[in-house]
């Protein structure tokens, strides 16, 4: 397939600033196996994480982590190491963890060993434990180890919450799992969170094509949105990992097309970067656009071909009429992944590995929010109009943000796509 580029705003780390009596949103620069890609997409209808990762050892290897060493060819971040990446260290030494807040993670099938991998993820990085709290409102299938689906739904989950947990630690969190990855499943099972208030902000770390879905499908997602937005429910999603390109609906070829729901006016679209942070203490050093070719992976990001541009993108010097995404971004890479125990992949109980993809700032991001919720002491909602008016107010801008201005995420990707 042609090679397709695009530049976006690439805003690296998050801080609170105090203006008046509002909370402001404030985005800066952030001061060994095989892969295994869990991205494509094989049947109509169907949402599939943008999820990658690298087998590190067992929870009892002594050099598990040694890609978190200069001298290993592959690198990779540990709890501290992204706190302090993206100064998200500096407020939970003052008291704002996200406590009094509550993430839900929306994802499908299960993840059994969640609960001990997550007791693990916390032992060996000195975490708190915390109420979690799995619901199903259809219920799920029973586990099958051999469905390459589950699996990587498991997977999913495992970072989702090993994450969240990781950068607000006393945020709760409620997983929410639908029966499938089918939008008819995985909707209602978001209508139930908003319905229940099951918490502040919901991560949706998974796409597919806009052309996918429907019209019909769309608005249903759409509807959702809106019902969670006037309940000042933050909505985020991961922006896909193929570039500005998607598989087409047969699975069977790619094409130009934006990532849903990142891509819905209402949802706050989460891109990737390539962060180059020191191994041991986390000090920022630089981003760019994250752009692997060796997995034919980037940063989802493009234009939607449904949604017209939102008010708060028309300061956005493009031509292009139609919504841009991402409208954020967060370290994806494979080489600078970040550690979690999953036990439920192919190397069985307590394995860690290394997950990069957009799947992985996702959760980040609205622990984050979860956070700037707890300092504001009232739900943030849709942040969209704010991200965009710091970006486009130049005092704020110039104190606030740092563009990624290197790299991009045109990517050449193959014309029949592999089945996971």
């Amino acid at each position: 397939m042609q090679q397709h580029n695009i530049s976006y705003l690439y805003p690296g780390r998050i801080c609170l600033y105090l203006i008046g009596l509002s909370i402001v949103i404030a985005l800066f620069n952030p001061s060994g196996a095989a892969v295994h890609t869990m991205s494509a997409r094989n049947s109509r209808h169907a949402m599939i994480p943008d999820i990658h990762y690298n087998y590190l050892g067992r929870v009892n290897d002594p050099l598990a982590y040694k890609c978190q060493t200069q001298a290993n060819g592959k690198h990779c971040y540990g709890v501290n190491q992204m706190r302090n990446a993206y100064s998200v260290a500096p407020l939970l030494s003052q008291g704002f963890t996200g406590k009094g807040r509550t993430i839900v993670i929306l994802d499908a099938y299960q993840a059994p060993h969640l609960r001990d991998d997550l007791g693990d993820f916390d032992a060996r990085f000195g975490l708190a434990p915390i109420a979690l709290n799995i619901v199903a409102p259809q219920g799920v299938p029973s586990w099958d180890s051999h469905s390459v689906m589950q699996q990587t739904w498991s997977a999913e989950i495992s970072v989702d919450v090993e994450w969240a947990h990781a950068i607000a630690p006393d945020a709760a969190i409620t997983l929410v799992e639908a029966k499938s990855e089918n939008d008819p499943d995985l909707i209602p099972a978001l209508n139930y969170a908003i319905d229940k208030n099951l918490g502040d902000i919901i991560s949706m770390s998974f796409g597919e094509g806009e052309d996918c879905p429907g019209a019909d499908v769309l608005r249903q997602w759409h509807d959702a949105f809106v019902k969670a937005t006037s309940k000042k429910i933050t909505l985020f999603s991961s922006a896909g990992d193929s570039g500005v390109a998607q598989q087409t609906c047969d699975g069977n070829s790619w094409h130009v097309m934006a990532s849903t729901p990142a891509s819905d006016t209402l949802v706050t679209g989460v891109g990737g970067t390539t962060l180059n942070a020191d191994e041991d203490t986390g000090d920022y050093s630089s981003e760019t656009a994250w752009n692997e070719p060796a997995l034919k992976s980037a940063s989802g990001g493009g234009f939607s071909a449904t949604f017209q541009k939102p008010a708060y993108q028309d300061q956005i010097s493009v031509i292009n009429k139609k919504r841009g995404v991402p409208d954020v971004a967060y370290n994806s890479s494979t080489d600078g992944g970040v550690i979690t125990v999953w036990s439920d992949g192919s190397n069985g109980p307590g394995g860690i590995y290394s997950f990069g993809g957009t799947s992985v700032g996702a959760p980040q991001w609205s622990a984050i929010v979860a956070i700037a919720d707890q300092y504001s002491n009232q739900r943030l909602g849709l942040i969209n109009p704010i991200l965009y008016k710091i970006g486009n107010t130049p005092d704020w801008y110039h104190s606030a943000f740092h563009d990624i201005v290197s790299g991009n995420n045109g990517i050449e990707l193959q014309a029949t796509p592999k089945a996971i």
